[in-house]
């Protein structure tokens, strides 16, 4: 299948390596390719520039935003929240009309510093603004409670797990599910919360991840619900 990733941050990277060595066609997509490949210095998180990285991978392609979806049959988001809708519209509408839209990006705002807030947060999310800026995309709210090594290799983090699924579209999200299978989470740590609404409450996860992760001092962990 042919996958275009946005971000070149290291959710993105990490997601495109996945799909890359399950064999699919993944392109990354950023706002300036020329600008991107230009960095030589590590990112704010200490991650080494994407030049770097991607003398690993070339098969994996750098493309505009709008270049990538345009080839793309479905589109994954891992820009950084506040970036997210400027991204999508510079990709076109046109380009993500009817194709399955997987937003794993959280609304973090840091314009007041550390820990950031969200922003929307409590009656809306980034998922559904999305899905109202963007009504002909499939967009489906999944892997954002967690670190992107655990999103693509659940067996990171000991026991049972769970991972959560939502969006509007019944056969979008069974597409999503599909992929989750192929990353190794087991059909049973599926959890599907329903229509796009539910994004607000797994974004709302993202204070309570942050937490955690200072409190522990590693990112190898998740949330677990019990009785499903």
């Amino acid at each position: 299948m042919r996958y275009a990733v946005f971000g070149t941050g290291i959710v993105g990277r990490t997601i495109a390596a996945k799909l890359a060595a399950l064999g699919h066609q993944t392109v990354i997509g950023t706002r300036d390719v020329e600008a991107t490949l230009a960095r030589t210095q590590p990112d704010s998180m200490g991650n080494p520039p994407f030049t770097q990285w991607h003398a690993s991978l070339p098969e994996v392609r750098l493309k505009t935003f709008a270049e990538a979806a345009e080839g793309a049959e479905a589109v994954i988001n891992a820009t950084a929240g506040a970036n997210s809708l400027e991204a999508l519209t510079a990709a076109g509408a046109d380009n993500l009309a009817g194709k399955v839209l997987i937003d794993i990006a959280n609304p973090l705002d840091f314009s007041a510093g550390m820990p950031p807030t969200l922003n929307p947060v409590n009656t809306d999310s980034l998922g559904e603004q999305i899905q109202r800026a963007f009504p002909d995309a499939k967009v489906v709210k999944t892997l954002n409670t967690m670190n992107c090594e655990v999103m693509v290799d659940p067996s990171r983090v000991a026991g049972a797990h769970t991972v959560f699924v939502s969006g509007n579209d019944a056969e979008a999200k069974n597409q999503v599910t599909e992929l989750l299978l192929s990353f190794g989470w087991p059909k049973a740590r599926i959890l599907d919360l329903g229509d796009i609404t539910a994004a607000r409450g797994t974004e709302m996860l993202l204070p309570v991840w942050l937490r955690l992760w200072g409190a522990l001092g590693h990112a190898d962990f998740n949330f677990h619900i019990a009785g499903t």
